[in-house]
């Protein structure tokens, strides 16, 4: 069967996002628990900041506003992005006593943990004139989710654009980009029944902590390496637990990241500070399934299923790895030797990527 390359070409960024709901932000002014409850409310794990006009530069460098269409005044801008894991790495941080102050954390201004995790720092728009398959390129490097213009002011252009207003956004992930190649499986047959090997799209350098390692200290060696995401690996005697360690060859037992945080309330930081990262993970997992009110109150809930990680091999088919990772609303999936240990992974951007390299 031959490939249909069109299916990328021919579709814009506007007609992926078209019947996505309006863009869900939070005020500058906002705590950081009152961040939380909104990403609680509306199942994101991010959300970007909205404050007044040139009041603030916005992130990167950038001045994405949204306009009054009405009387072309510019409303508000948008400074930054926050993620859960940007709210985890703020709680995580100790005052100077070495305490930590939960309390005093949540009443924090939102504004001032922008950046916290590298991905906060970067803030971009994409032209809904942009083809899909031009869209691979800037979110295959690492950009996880762009805000799309619903009127754009700039004709004809394609590509990521910094500058950029409009009367209003709407969200753009990799994970919408994914769906789409999955919508469109029968035209892009040839890519994606060749196993994730074959496509170059395994990465063999995996991050991971050990499993007994307490949650926050996980965070904070996150934070020091720049990661979203690491694995859990299972621990060994006498080692060193300040930094992520390379999880090759070890057994892997679980996931710790962002997307893993999702609907994570201030009363499951209070409640879930002192555990391992492991322990966190399951109750987040158990959480996820049967609420985080049913879980705090239950305290100990039989697991029905334990949770596992998603994992495949290196001749798993490229069309297997995106039906799990969207399945199971997860940005990589460990790549494993038949006894579990780590061999690489695949995350969203290398399946974008090499989408995006088999149809150039």
């Amino acid at each position: 069967m031959e490939m249909d390359k069109d299916v990328l070409r021919n579709a814009t960024v506007q007609q992926l996002v078209q019947n996505k709901r309006r863009l869900i932000e939070v005020p500058c002014t906002a705590t950081v628990g009152d961040t939380l409850n909104v990403l609680l409310a509306n199942d994101v794990v991010a959300v970007p900041v909205a404050a007044p006009p040139g009041q603030w530069i916005g992130a990167g460098g950038s001045m994405i506003v949204e306009s009054d269409k009405s009387t072309g005044g510019v409303r508000k801008q948008y400074i930054g992005m926050v993620s859960v894991l940007d709210v985890l790495i703020h709680v995580s941080e100790e005052d100077e006593s070495g305490e930590l102050d939960l309390e005093g954390k949540l009443s924090t201004p939102v504004s001032s943990i922008i950046g916290h995790s590298i991905e906060g720092l970067s803030l971009w728009t994409i032209s809904p004139s942009t083809s899909i398959y031009e869209a691979l390129e800037p979110m295959s490097k690492g950009i996880h989710r762009a805000l799309v213009p619903i009127e754009s002011h700039i004709e004809h252009a394609t590509g990521v654009e910094l500058n950029e207003s409009s009367p209003g956004y709407h969200m753009m992930t990799q994970t919408d980009l994914v769906q789409y190649i999955q919508h469109h499986a029968k035209e892009l047959k040839p890519i994606i029944s060749s196993s994730v090997v074959e496509l170059g799209a395994l990465q063999h350098h995996v991050f991971a902590v050990p499993a007994d390692m307490k949650v926050m200290d996980a965070v904070k060696c996150m934070r020091n390496a720049s990661l979203n995401a690491v694995a859990i690996v299972e621990a060994s005697a006498n080692e060193e637990k300040s930094s992520v360690i390379s999880g090759i060859g070890r057994k892997l037992v679980g996931t710790f990241s962002a997307s893993d945080l999702r609907g994570c309330t201030s009363d499951v930081l209070r409640a879930w500070s002192s555990l391992s990262v492991l322990e966190f993970s399951r109750k987040a997992f158990l959480a996820r399934r049967y609420g985080f009110r049913n879980v705090l109150a239950a305290n100990e809930m039989e697991e029905s299923e334990m949770m596992k990680p998603v994992t495949c091999s290196l001749h798993t088919s490229l069309e297997e790895v995106i039906s799990n990772a969207l399945e199971r609303h997860i940005r990589r999936i460990w790549v494993v030797d038949s006894k579990g240990h780590l061999e690489g992974l695949v995350a969203l951007s290398d399946i974008l990527r090499a989408v995006r390299e088999s149809t150039r």
